[in-house]
Order: structure tokens, then sequence, then C-alpha cells
């Protein structure tokens, strides 16, 4: 099998179903029986691959990091309860008090805060840099650094950094680049073939198919030599090259109770099956949609890396095959224009999720960023005036007539 939608569709359970069922049933079980004691010792010790607990592992969940794992061509993949439990679970393996991480200033907010706030307050230091510019990267690294971090396309400033540059920075320093491929997701991007060591994905957006499960995914894409890594050195003597991992699994994402639910992996192994064309869609529509926009007088600025007036076109149109995600920022007068813009709309939903079936609408500075000051949000790149619209799959010309009918209210 060649073909993503084929490997998604056809990546066989390990186990046959009694019943022969096509698709794998639902184990939304927390807890599994053993024939004796004997086998049960040998499954708490690795020496049986079993389940004995849904905290730990799942069948359900193996599935849908079972396909994952095969999608990527990675070494192996860990299922967690949302996106932001698998960066904090890879900063907590990789991390500890008295450590950095370098890292573009330009993230999710609420990536900003685990980093700054909640981590910093057990002793990490973030150190921010132009991932463009693979001096700013360099100069920002010493002895105490980590981990090298960035997202494929930022959100929402939709910037693009040539991650061939970030990843060979990285691999000079001796230290895991990873990276959040949440807006584009393995079908747009391969993150192996660009030297990532680590992607953490948020499967709740594009994957799980209309937001129907939260759900986060960690992939260790085996580039990584792990014994170059401080925390997870002393356990390449036991796993190899299967060290990180084996930190995640048996301590870290046991200890931190951050499982994702059966139930939710079912929808995600689900919504794989329809990934390509969802997301193929949806940057069709965001790509037209983006023109439409750059074409009205009272739209003040368009961002979409498919469009050619973006600084991050070119490297974009390179690593994403000429598609371009369906994330689209634009620019009006002031925060009132935005508010009347969003509250004038009928299909494009004002909803805080991204990557959802439905074209969804938020002003990012009143809300995913409104923790922050004035300043600090100058400072990621976040106006006043801009708005962030989520391209959904709905048919073209709604979604452009539900736009021009935002553009009259203003």
């Amino acid at each position: 099998m060649k073909g993503f939608t084929t490997k998604a569709l056809h990546t066989g359970y390990p186990k046959k179903d009694v019943h022969g069922a096509l698709r794998p049933p639902l184990y939304d079980s927390v807890a599994f029986e053993f024939e004796n004691a004997e086998r049960i010792q040998e499954a708490f010790e690795g020496k049986l691959p079993a389940h004995t607990y849904s905290r730990i592992s799942n069948p359900t969940v193996e599935d849908f990091e079972t396909k994952i794992r095969v999608l990527t061509g990675s070494r192996g993949v860990i299922a967690l309860s949302s996106g932001m439990a698998a960066i904090t679970n890879v900063m907590l393996a990789l991390c500890s008090a008295g450590s950095n991480i370098v890292s573009s200033r330009h993230l999710f907010g609420n990536t900003i805060s685990l980093f700054e706030k909640t981590l910093g307050d057990w002793g990490l230091e973030v150190r921010y840099a132009d991932m463009n510019n693979p001096g700013s990267i360099e100069s920002r690294i010493d002895e105490q650094t980590r981990v090298l971090y960035l997202e494929t396309i930022t959100n929402p400033q939709l910037e693009v950094a040539d991650i061939s540059v970030v990843s060979a920075c990285a691999e000079r320093a001796g230290i895991p680049l990873v990276l959040d491929g949440t807006l584009t997701t393995p079908y747009l991007f391969s993150s192996r073939d660009y030297g990532v060591a680590v992607e953490v994905v948020s499967t709740t957006k594009y994957v799980s198919g209309g937001a129907t499960g939260v759900g986060g995914i960690v992939i260790d894409n085996g580039l990584f030599d792990w014994s170059r890594s401080s925390k997870i050195s002393p356990l390449t003597g036991q796993y190899g090259q299967f060290a990180f991992l084996a930190k995640l699994r048996r301590e870290v994402f046991r200890n931190c109770g951050s499982c994702m639910a059966p139930h939710h992996a079912w929808m995600n192994t689900l919504g794989l099956e329809t990934l390509a064309l969802r997301i193929q869609k949806s940057c069709d529509n965001a790509m037209e949609i983006a023109r439409f926009l750059a074409g009205q007088e009272k739209i003040r600025g368009v961002n979409y890396p498919g469009l050619p007036t973006s600084q991050s076109h070119a490297v974009a149109a390179r690593q994403f095959n000429g598609r371009f995600g369906g994330l689209v920022a634009f620019e009006l007068e002031d925060r009132e224009q935005c508010f009347r813009f969003i509250d004038s709309l009928g299909i494009i939903r004002n909803a805080t999720n991204l990557n959802d079936n439905k074209s969804l609408i938020i002003h990012p500075a009143s809300t995913i960023f409104s923790e922050y000051s004035v300043r600090e949000r100058r400072d990621m790149g976040i106006a006043d005036n801009m708005l962030r619209l989520s391209v959904g799959i709905e048919d073209l010309e709604d979604l452009t007539d539900d736009i021009k009918n935002g553009i009259e209210s203003i």
C-alpha cells in the first residue's frame, strides 16, 4: 500500500476480531483479565505485549496509534488526551529544572502559556528566536538547551519557517527538533522527510473529522539518537532506539494520566479515513476565499501562505506540495469592525476550534490571546484588528456569500 487514504483504510488491526467485524470494535473497557498470575506479571514487566489498564494502553487506542505509525513511517506513536497533553508530555520527558528550550514567539497562545507559566514555574526557561534566521536560533542555544520547538504554520500569524534549515540547526547542536504539525497533519507535511525528531499534533482538529473527539499524538520519527539527550540517554541501554517512547509510555505518560479515551480514539480513527478528502476541500476553499478577501476594498490586509503576497509563500509551496492549509487571517479597521463582521455571519460560526468541517471565525486578541497584555500580543504578532478564519468544507459559494454579508456590515 502506498497511498495515504489506502493506508488509513486498510492498515490492519493486530488481532482478528472474533466475529470478523470489518471495523475493529470499540474497547470501552478499563481493565483486562489474564489467565493466570504469571501472565499478568509478564505484562507489567513488559515481557508480554498485552493491555493491562487503559490509562497505559488500550486496544482501540493502539489501533489508532498503529495507523498513524504506518501513515508516517515513524518509529512509534503515542496517543494522548489532547494536543496540549502531547506537548506537555514531550517537554516533561525531555526537560528538567534549569534547562531551556528555544522556540518561536509566534505560537498558539496556550503553548506559550504552558512554556512561560506552567513549566516556567518548575524551572524551565524558554528562549525566543527568529525561526527564519539560523543565526538567531544558534545564538540562543547553549549546553542547557534540550529542545528546539516550532509550528509548521504558526497560529494565527501564518508564518512558515524553512524546516530543513531549522532541523540542521538542531542537528548541529545535538538536540531534538520538536514540531507542532496540527495545521498540516502528516497528510500535508511529512515531518520525517525534513529531519524532525518528534512531531506533536492536536488530532482534535483536522484528524478527528468534524471535531468529534479531543486528542493528541506524539510521533517519534526515528531520526534522533536519544543517547544525545541527557534525560533519555540512561534508558538507551535497556530500550535502545525506543528509549524516548519508553520514557513516555512507562513513566511520564503513565504517571500524568493523560491517556486518550477509547471512544475518542475510535472517532479519530474514523476521521483518518476521510482526512485527505477533507483537507483538500478545506485548502481549496481557503485559497479561493483568501483571493476573494484580497480583492475587497474594506479588507485592510489578508494573510494566507497560498497568496504570492505572503512572505511564507515560496517555502510553504515547497514544503506542503502546493497546498497551504485551511486557516486565513485578515484585518479590518479596528476591533469594533471585527465584532460587527463576526456578528453578521450566518453560516460561518463564531467558535474557537479550527480545522473543523464547519467554517469557524474568532477575534484572536479577545479570545485565545486575551490573557496577554497589548504589548505582549504585539510581540506575538496578534493585532487587535485581526480575524482568524478556519475554512471548512462547505460549498464555496455559500461561504463567499456569507463573507459578503460580513463585509457589508462594516
